[in-house]
């Protein structure tokens, strides 16, 4: 899942990310001493789709080696109402529901970030989901 603003991720040198391209799922092969910025849903609603945000995975490890991660989640408030940005031009808003694993139209919602998060949760863990909201 991609939900917040950004995420920042410190590199290892055994890698993992995959990111999804229109010609499927691609290895980012690791950059010794390199952070990935992972753009998230929040981040692309605010500037209308001028950053968009892009699916990505951790994919299997088969390095034989042990793996490391240390990210950075950026998220907003739980209670904010998150707006695109007044004067940002923003690209044309395709609805991308269709490609999306969740069919969510992240410009399309209205509401607050809790909600759009809670939401997406509960698609992952439903009981999680049910307890919560």
């Amino acid at each position: 899942m991609w939900l917040e603003l950004l995420t920042i991720v410190l590199q290892d040198d055994v890698g993992s990310l995959q990111v999804k391209t229109r010609c499927g799922w691609v290895d980012a092969p690791p950059i010794a001493g390199s952070f990935v910025c992972n753009i998230g849903d929040m981040l692309d609603r605010m500037t209308g789709g001028v950053y968009r945000s892009t699916p990505h995975r951790v994919a299997i490890n088969r390095s034989g080696r042990d793996r490391l991660s240390f990210p950075l989640f950026f998220d907003p408030n739980f209670f904010s109402r998150l707006q695109q940005i007044e004067g940002l031009a923003g690209a044309p808003l395709l609805d991308d529901s269709a490609e999306r694993w969740d069919r969510a139209n992240v410009h399309a919602f209205n509401g607050r970030y809790g909600d759009y998060l809670l939401g997406k949760v509960g698609k992952v863990f439903p009981e999680l989901g049910a307890r919560v909201l």
